[in-house]
This record gives structure tokens, sequence and C-alpha cells, in this order.
């Protein structure tokens, strides 16, 4: 009986194995993480007469410097962008980008995810440390950003003030130098707008470009530049430590210094402080119009998420099932502690654990989505296998006495009596976990996959206003959670009239 309970295993463990091994080709599409080839795999590259090619990390919610243009193409563009693609064009590279949260860039360094980082990173001695810079490309000014009706102009008037910096950002490490100021770090520039809006601090420490958007388009804001002489931020090229590509891109940076193309590039982006809007504070809707059809395209990667994880954990949740009430001591041992490690730690721990370091272990790439799609799926599959555990043994024993008793084999038995009466008692379990699933997916934006939440995110950036689109995906969220209970509904009447 054992052997047949133990074929009832594996046949469900061989096709997870085959699905997982399908998505790592399958799913790397509307992603805004890519595939990385490092410097020194280019050279290999070029010794085969095969084109070079580059990747560049970077977190595009900066504007100017990098953002998606939402509107129109979805591309990333910026100064850092023009810069890099001047650069590897001049040294004969092909550019790859790979968009993802500025805390991450330094770790995907690290990994060998990117070969290279431009993000209006400055070349910081705690940075120094743990990558190598590039000469610096551009200057930039700390700049206090406070309400117009209560305006902080100097260093000295934000003693005891609560101040919002950008976590990991220069600015940041500036605000701790400051006596008396309370700080609050936020992991982007467009809460820390939201935050200065809605009172919880009173002013917060941006550079000069980024003040200047922010006020255009927030015009009870006002911006007062602090000492140059204190607060001047190199910004630069950041490469893995003993970079083989260092050299070559300092070499085009002073060429580019000197004809003048970099100025031209400031130039471009840089804008001439001119307001932008005059809308106010006031909820605006009118804002998202250009952004609907890119934040819609998030609903397809967002549904597809939630599929392939509830997919993914159903059938690992059932083979865990199957190992606690198998008999075998190891089995049960084993799906004992996975899912007390499982349901013990953080989500996000996992997710980002997956994400980094699966390349620094086992030298694969995986992509975003695949690691998002495991990390989820494993995590579901924890709690899923206590559900269908429970669906199993809810089934009547004498059952299964009298299936033994004709002589029917355990996996017909389980597969044509057992499972399908335990299914209908945990549906409504499986459709609450599919919908924690669904809200829960905004998560996998932390790594770049470009679900509802990240392109939110992306519009906050570009628009420098939160309420408008986070009420619009909240929208979203609730119709697809909506639409999800209907169907689940639907299928619970279905299989209930047989009752």
């Amino acid at each position: 009986m054992k052997r047949k309970k133990l074929h009832l295993i594996y046949l469900p463990l061989i096709a997870l194995i085959i699905l997982l091994l399908s998505l790592g080709q399958a799913l790397p599409f509307n992603i805004e993480s890519s595939y990385s080839v490092h410097a020194e795999s280019t050279a290999a590259a070029a010794v085969e007469g095969q084109k070079k090619k580059l990747v560049m990390g970077t977190s595009a919610d900066y504007p100017p410097y990098e953002s998606v243009d939402a509107k129109s193409s979805g591309e990333i563009v910026g100064l850092d962008l023009d810069i890099a693609k001047y650069i590897t064009s001049q040294l004969g590279y092909e550019l790859e980008i790979a968009n993802m949260d500025f805390n991450g860039l330094i770790a995907s360094l690290q990994t060998g995810r990117v070969d290279f980082v431009m993000s209006a990173m400055s070349a910081t001695d705690e940075r120094r440390q743990n990558v190598d810079f590039s000469d610096t490309y551009y200057a930039a000014r700390n700049t206090i950003v406070s309400k117009k009706s209560a305006p902080l102009e100097t260093e000295n008037s934000l003693s005891g003030k609560k101040v919002g910096t950008q976590l990991g950002s220069t600015q940041d490490l500036y605000a701790q130098t400051i006596e008396g100021a309370v700080l609050k770090k936020l992991n982007k520039i467009p809460d820390l707008i939201q935050e200065l809006g809605s009172g919880r601090i009173d002013a917060a420490i941006v550079e000069d470009a980024v003040a200047i958007e922010m006020t255009s388009l927030n015009p009870d804001l006002v911006m007062n530049f602090l000492p140059a002489e204190s607060a001047d931020n190199g910004y630069a090229i950041a490469f893995p430590k003993q970079s083989t590509i260092v050299n070559q891109f300092n070499g085009v940076l002073a060429e580019m210094k000197a004809n003048g193309e970099l100025d031209r590039i400031v130039q471009k982006w840089f804008p001439d402080g001119s307001s932008k809007s005059s809308s106010g504070l006031n909820i605006d809707f009118s804002i998202l119009k250009d952004y609907i059809p890119y934040i819609l395209k998030g609903v397809y990667v967002t549904l597809l998420f939630t599929l392939v994880s509830a997919l993914f954990g159903l059938v690992w949740g059932t083979v865990l099932s199957l190992f606690k009430i198998s008999g075998v001591k190891p089995l049960e041992w084993f799906a004992t502690a996975y899912t007390s490690i499982f349901r013990g730690t953080p989500l996000l721990v996992q997710l980002t654990i997956i994400y980094y370091a699966t390349p620094q272990l086992f030298h694969y790439d995986i992509p975003a989505l695949m690691a998002a799609g495991l990390a989820f799926g494993l995590n579901s599959a924890a709690y899923l296998s206590e559900t269908i555990r429970g669906g199993i043994m809810a089934v009547d024993k004498g059952q299964r006495e009298a299936a033994v008793a004709l002589g029917i084999p355990y996996r017909t038995m389980m597969l044509r009596i057992i499972f399908p009466q335990a299914l209908r008692t945990i549906l409504p379990a499986l459709v609450n976990e599919c919908v924690a699933l669904l809200k829960e997916s905004s998560l996998v934006s932390v790594i770049g996959v470009a679900d509802l939440m990240r392109r939110a995110d992306v519009v906050r950036s570009d628009t420098f206003r939160s309420i408008e689109v986070l009420l619009f995906i909240a929208a979203i969220y609730y119709v697809l959670v909506l639409i999800l209970t209907s169907i689940a509904r639907r299928l619970e009447r279905r299989l209930r009239r047989s009752d």
C-alpha cells in the first residue's frame, strides 16, 4: 500500500518539476528586469564574433535621471540612459536595461545580475567598500522642499522638525548630520510628496533637479538650496569590484566632457523651472488619462502571476499534504518542517532571498517573474497543505475502509473518491487563498516585475501625485477580486448539485 501511496506522490511532484522548468523559459516577458551578461563574458563573446552586451541596473522612478515613458512607448528614458547609451555605443556594446528598486541595485551588482549601475548614485565612501565607481558625471545640490505656508530655508531651520529622505540616498546620509532633525526614511520620492502633503513630515531633502520637478507639479511646495560647500554630490557609474570596464567608461566620459556632449545631454533633461501644472493637491483623475493603457497592461501580468502561483501552490501543497498522511516518517518530518519554515518567515523575505540568492548560490539568473511565482507558490503551498490535509481527513473514514475492502487501488481511491469530496469541502478556503495571492502580488514590484503596483509607482514618479493612481489600481484590484469570487461561487454551486 505504501508503494502505491508513494506513486501517487511522485506523479504530481514530477508534474511540478516540469512546470517549473518550463516557466523559466516561458515567463520572462512584461518584466522590467532582464537577463544579465557580464563584462567578463562579453570579452569572450567578442572573441567569438558575437554582439557584445552590457546590462545596466537602474531604478526608473527618479526623473529626470531615469523614469518610464508611460505616456507613449513605455521605455525607460532620462539623463542617465542617454549617457549610458552614448558610452556603450562608443565602446561597441549593446545596452540592456534592468529596472529594479534602488535598494536592490548594489545587491544586483554583487550577485552578477547587472554589469553596471546608473541611477543618480553618489560615490560615497560607504558604497566604495562594496563597488567600484567611475569618474563623476554630474554634481547635484541638496535641496529642502517644504510647504509654502511653512517654508524651511536653512539647515538650522530643520532642527526639531520631521525631515523625510529616500532610504539609501545621499540625501539620507546628509540628513543624518542635521542636529535635532527627526528623520523619516521612505523608499520612493513620491512617498515623500505624499507625506509632505499630509503633514506627516515638515520637509523633504532631495537633489535640485528632482526638487524642481516636485515644486513645478505641486504649486503649494517651495524649494530652497542648501549651501553648495556642504551639500555637493557627485554622481558616478557603479561597477562590481575589479570590473575590467571601468577604465573604458572613464575614457569615454572624459571625451564627453571635452567635446561638450555631456553638457548637451544635461541641458536636454534639466527643466528651466517653469510651472507645468497648477492643479494643486486636490484629486484630479484627469492626470491619469494618458497613463491608463500603461496601467491596464499590468492586469495581465498580475493575473498571470496569480494563476501560476495558485497552480504551483495547489500542486505542491497537495504533495505536502500527502507527505503528512503517508505514514512515512521522513516525509512527515520534511512536510512539517517545510510548513513551519514557510509559515514562520515573512513572504517578502522569502521573495528577496530567492531572487537575489539564486544567482549567487546556483549561478542561475532566475527571471523575476519566475522568482516571484516560486516564492509565492512555495509560501502558499505551506498553508494549502494544511487546508488540503484537513479536507482529506474530513472525508468519512468508512468510505476509505469500504474502498480498501472492495480492493480499489490506493491511487484510484484517492483520485476518484477522496479528492473530489475533499475539494468540495475546502473550496472556500482555496478561493480565499487565491484572493490573498491576488492582493499580495503587489509585493513583486520590489524586484521589478511590472505588475499593477509597479506601474502605479512609475506613474507616481512621473506625476509626483499619489492619491489618484492608488485609488485607480485599488478599484482594479477590487473588481478582480469580485470576478474571482463570483467564479468561485458558481463553481461551488455546481459542485453541490450532487448533495
